[in-house]
Parts: C-alpha cells; structure tokens; sequence
C-alpha cells in the first residue's frame, strides 16, 4: 500500500528495476493513495524491500509477500535471469520472509507445552514396547524445530526477543520432555504394568542403543541443523527435518526418564550427554549456516552488534560442545576396546578348549563410563555327555586378564572375573 506522497517514487523505482505492476487506487479515505502488487523471483524480494525502504516505504505502511504458484510470463523470466546473474542473494527467502516464519515455528506456549508433554509420552511408551513405528509417531509431534531455528534466526538478525523466546522454549521443552518421560515411566513401573527390572528395561533395544552414544550422534545432530537451516532460508517445508531434528532429541530424552523412573541415575549420562550435545550442535551449526547464507539486522549500524553476539554464541557453544563431545570420543573408543577385546577372548578360549569341546557362548558384562571395561566374562562350554567336563578354566582366565583393557585410574589392576559354565551337548 503506497503512502500518500509517494506514488511517483514507488512506480518509478519499479521501472528502474524492470518490475511489471499493476496500480489499484485506493479510496477508503486513509493514508493511502494507491496498491501496487508485482511479482518477485524469491532472490529479487530482500533487494526490492531494500529499495522500497530507502524511498520511504518504512514499516507503518502495509508490504505483504505471498507465495505465488507460477507465473507465466517471458518478462518475468527476464527478472530471473537477472536476479540469477547478480547471484545477490542466491535461493534464499528475505530476512522478513525469514523471520516470520521463525515465528510461526516457534508456537504459542499452550501448544508447545502440549505438544512437547505428548510426544515425550509417546517417545516413552515407543521406546519400552521396542517399536520404532511408534518412536517415529512420537518425532512427528515433536515442536522442536521451531525454538532452535528462532534461536539461531533471532540472533543472525539481532532480533533479541525471537532469540530469548526460541532460548525459553527450547530450556522449557526440555524439562517438561524429561519431567514426563520420567513420570510416566514411573507410572509404569509401580503401577505393574511394566513388571521389568532395570536390567531388562536396559537390554530393550531402542533403550540399549542410546545408553552409549558415540560420536556419529555428534554428526546426526550437525546435520539436522544445517538441514533445518537451509530449508527454512530457502523456504521448503520444515515438517521431515523437524522429524530429523526430533530423531535426534525424542528418544534420547525419554531414555533419561526411563533411567530416572527406575532409579539409575548412572545409567541417564549417557543419553542426557546426547541430548545436550544435539540441542548444542543444531544451535551451533544453524547460527553459522544462516550467517554464511548472508542473512544481517535491517539497520547496517547494529550489523556489528550482531556479529558480536553471534561469535560469542559461536565460541560458547563451541566450547560446552568440545567437552561434551570428549564423552562421546570416550564412548566410542571405550567401544572399539570392547568389541577387539571379545574378539580376542572368544579366539582365546576356542584355542584352549580341548578338542572335543566347544564354546556355546561368551557373554561380558562391563563397567564404567565412558570408558567401559570388563568386569565379568562367563564362558559356556559344551562336552560330550559320556566324559567328564575339561577342567579349562585354570587356562583361559589369566589369558582373559592379559587381553581386557584395564579401567583408568586407581582401579588399574582390577582383574576380570571369569566364570566358566559346563554343559553336556549330544555330538550330531
């Protein structure tokens, strides 16, 4: 809507530009003079305002960008390849497109809260039923892309209240994901309808898998960042990368209140650690993301301002993410320890058995975080039922000893308890 006074200017900038209009002219008697609507290549939108701003467009009068299906027009294809040839502002949206949409991501308080309670519930009860399908659901629901792309939108822009709201919401989804996993898993248990131990909730596979996270978690989590990044500036549907963003938070989250309702809490490092390393590394990879992609505040003068702010974030998140990440290092060398440890020991013991016998099975249970070593290692052996059990554990203990990796600390010297189990197999 053109203010009064300023026809001539608008419609002569838009012939400077080469822009097709068309001039309504408005008669309601207000401060208006006319409307003039015109279609944009979405690089052309952030330089047109830019222009329309410096001739006095300012924010009281009314620009309103809507998304068009398709223009047919050899003129407008023209405006195309002249906006693709200045490359100015490549395929992404305008900081205004940009920021209403942040805001529209990040939604009122009583959904996010939710919205945020279901899908930790659901999460929750996916996870304890071993059900990925269910797990998934729980991720779609998730209102988690929304406050960490505002964070990140907020703050490239110097937009300090959509960055503090995006901050709240994602501190306050949170801890109502990890309050009501942890309830309602209580829930379960003491009510009987889950009538597990601790031990058999953690050998679920969808828990087991996040107790130790390693540092391909690390890579998920900057992934979905950049993924959430990209598609919002270049305005393509958030919805799938909200399902990546979630994948990378939900069930995690529901582990920690599952390690709570049962009384772990040593259990719940591991995924806590996960959850805080993904919230950290899509926050970071986003800000540098949308930074890169060119996106500043309006006024060129508070432009330092937000560079200053978005570094500091920068270094701080950087920082708590290093130490964070050594937890994830440790996990995954504490791994490849354990898994070339029971290679080892199983060839070990088949070198020891006697001929006739057999190894049934090797089952290692372990200790410590992140750096898990072993604590006990008990052997099956099988033997013909007409002969007397080999005695073989004199032999296969203290060559277990000399392969496990010794836990760091005092506790050095600590040896392996190996148990070795007979039972009588009919040879086929």
């Amino acid at each position: 809507m053109i203010p009064t006074g300023k026809r001539n200017t608008v419609l002569e900038l838009l012939d400077e530009e080469g822009i097709d209009y068309a001039v309504s002219d408005e008669t309601s008697g207000r401060d208006y003079t006319a409307v003039v609507s015109f279609p944009l290549p979405t690089a052309a939108v952030e330089p047109v305002l830019e222009r329309l701003r410096e001739v006095g467009i300012e924010r009281d009068a009314y620009t309103v960008v809507v998304d068009a299906e398709t223009v047919v027009s050899e003129r407008f294809e023209a405006l195309e390849e002249q906006y693709e040839e200045t490359k100015e502002n490549g395929d992404r949206i305008a900081r205004e497109e940009l920021v209403a949409t942040a805001s529209e991501l990040a939604p009122q308080l009583p959904s996010f809260v939710l919205l945020a309670v279901v899908s930790a519930v659901v999460a929750t009860a996916g996870v304890l039923l071993d059900s990925p399908a269910v797990v998934v659901g729980s991720m779609v629901i998730a209102p988690l892309v929304g406050p960490a792309m505002a964070t990140s939108i907020g703050t490239v822009v110097d937009d300090r209240e959509l960055a503090i709201r995006g901050v709240k919401l994602q501190v306050l989804g949170g801890i109502l994901a990890i309050s009501s996993a942890s309830l309602f898993a209580a829930a379960l248990r003491f009510s009987g309808i889950v009538p597990l131990t601790a031990e058999e909730v953690f050998a679920i596979g969808e828990v087991r898998e996040r107790l130790a996270p390693d540092v391909l978690s690390l890579v998920i989590a900057l992934g979905a960042g950049a993924a959430g990044a990209m598609s919002i500036s270049s305005g393509v549907s958030t919805a799938l990368v909200g399902v990546m963003i979630a994948a990378a938070l939900v069930p995690p989250i529901a582990v920690v209140g599952i390690s709570i309702a049962w009384g772990q809490p040593l259990t719940m490092i591991g995924p806590l650690v996960l959850v805080l390393v993904n919230v950290l590394s899509i926050n970071f990879v986003a800000l540098i993301v949308l930074w890169q992609m060119g996106y500043r505040p309006q006024l060129w003068f508070r432009e330092e301002e937000a560079r200053s702010a978005t570094l500091s974030r920068l270094a701080g998140l950087g920082a708590i993410l290093l130490i964070l990440s050594s937890v994830l290092v440790g996990v995954t060398y504490g791994t490849h320890r354990t898994s070339t440890f029971e290679a080892e020991a199983q060839n070990v013991v088949v070198t020891e058995l006697p001929e006739e016998t057999a190894l049934i099975s090797m089952d290692v249970e372990y200790e410590g975080f992140p750096f898990q070593t072993p604590s006990r290692v008990v052997v099956t052996v099988g033997y013909p039922p007409d002969e007397t059990p080999p005695n073989v554990g004199d032999d296969i203990r203290p060559r277990i000893n000399e392969l496990a990796p010794k836990p760091f600390g005092p506790l050095g010297s600590a040896d392996v308890r190996v148990e070795v189990r007979y039972v009588a197999v009919d040879q086929p």
